[in-house]
């Protein structure tokens, strides 16, 4: 099956929500290497002026791939995931996760283009803390491009 190049300017709700817990940051940490105190300890985590642990910069990875997910398993899509080439993630953080945040993550694809037998998509993943009632706090903005190889590659 081909890519869908209709792809372009669809959008994923926000499905699942993740509760960042001081564990899951902790580990994120160790795995990453992330060193600093504000990962580990919640003293110094309040000392920075945070209210509990602070997660590392890359640790929006986590919500936004189950946002990818929507995407990848989406049969309309047409990906072969085991064809996949992860080739480019950023992250744009507008503020820091910190541990008791209840993160969705809504998925929009703004690109689809072919090369070769194959297509570069490009999927921006929106990250929000939820609030009280309906109120969403814009955390992360994440963009990835993923090569998806064709038959002959």
């Amino acid at each position: 099956m081909t890519i869908n190049p209709d792809l372009q300017g669809r959008s994923y709700p926000a499905a699942e929500v993740y509760d960042v817990g001081r564990e899951k940051i902790r580990e994120f940490a160790r795995a990453v290497k992330a060193t600093h105190p504000a990962h580990f300890d919640l003293d110094a985590a309040k000392a920075l002026g945070h209210r509990d642990l602070v997660a590392p910069p890359t640790f929006a990875i986590i919500i936004a791939q189950r946002a990818d997910a929507q995407l990848i398993e989406d049969p309309a899509a047409g990906i072969d995931f085991s064809r996949v080439v992860h080739a480019d993630q950023r992250f744009t953080h507008h503020r820091p996760i910190v541990a008791g945040d209840r993160l969705i993550a809504e998925l929009h694809v703004d690109g689809v283009r072919a090369m070769g037998g194959g297509a570069m998509i490009t999927t921006r993943s929106e990250i929000f803390a939820l609030g009280d009632g309906d109120a969403r706090e814009h955390v992360t903005t994440t963009t990835s491009s993923i090569l998806v190889r064709g038959e002959g590659q």
